[in-house]
């Protein structure tokens, strides 16, 4: 059970896995950053200083325990995710465009000449030991 687990562990897939879920949650925080600090100001310029995540109807009761509809929150989610899907495209197709690359200039490299077959040598060997007789 145990070297079964580490032949699982050891595959390709589980560890790109392991390093794409950490550099995505890396990349999540720079696109929070991103949008907290550089966006959400800009936006703000636009609508007289509101902030958009502090938006919201309260539906009842006051205070901590108002239920609030918090749309800005739900705004704001929309945006992160534009923008990383923005960000994650940028990349498959920069990455696609570098495979297209490398497979061009595989297909444009000229073949090397494969020489002789082994069966043409044993042939040429033939016909060189009938013409010596």
């Amino acid at each position: 059970m145990l070297n079964e687990f580490r032949s699982f562990i050891a595959r390709g897939n589980v560890m790109d896995m392991a390093v794409g879920i950490i550099i995505g949650a890396a990349f999540t925080a720079i696109v929070q950053s991103l949008v907290n600090d550089l966006i959400n100001p800009i936006i703000g310029i636009f609508t007289g200083g509101v902030d958009m995540s502090g938006l919201g109807i309260t539906l009842a009761g006051e205070g901590e325990d108002a239920a609030v509809f918090a749309y800005g929150n739900f705004l704001m989610a929309i945006l992160n995710f534009l923008i990383v899907a923005w960000a994650v495209f940028m990349l498959v197709k920069s990455v696609n465009r570098i495979k297209d690359m490398a497979s061009k200039e595989e297909e444009a490299a000229p073949e090397a000449d494969p020489g002789p077959s082994e069966k043409d040598i044993l042939i040429e060997i033939r016909d060189a030991l009938q013409a010596a007789k």
